[in-house]
């Protein structure tokens, strides 16, 4: 199967660092600079697993999950994995009642960290 991410951050650092590290971890990857741009991908569909900011412009990542519900993607994705430095529980518990499988704190993980945990919620060990 191929592995397939998609990586929604609107800080070019993140994306540019996450998308190596995800592409050495053997995955094909597409990223969105922002929350519009990223529902616009995420509706085209066909992603393994999609790791979705926060905080972003245009459209914050709590609005990605809102807009998802009003007109799904055309074609199924994997689960959506909230990626954020807020450890905030409302905003956590909020993305979880509209169906994120979990998330990541990124300033807790390291590179090798950040791969296992989003393979093991995304289920492709």
């Amino acid at each position: 199967m191929d592995k397939k991410i998609l990586i929604i951050d609107d800080d070019l650092y993140i994306r540019d660092l996450y998308e190596e590290i995800f592409k050495d971890a053997g995955f094909s990857v597409t990223s969105a600079v922002d929350g519009k741009d990223g529902l616009e991908k995420i509706r085209q569909g066909g992603y393994s697993v999609i790791l979705l900011d926060v905080m972003m412009p245009k459209l914050d990542g709590l609005g990605v999950l809102t807009e998802l519900r009003t007109k799904p993607a055309l074609q199924p994705n994997g689960p959506i994995i909230l990626l954020t430095n807020l450890a905030h529980d409302q905003v956590i518990k909020e993305a979880m009642a509209k169906g994120v499988k979990g998330y990541l704190i990124k300033a807790d993980l390291n590179p090798d960290e950040l791969v296992r945990k989003v393979k093991g919620l995304a289920g492709l060990q």
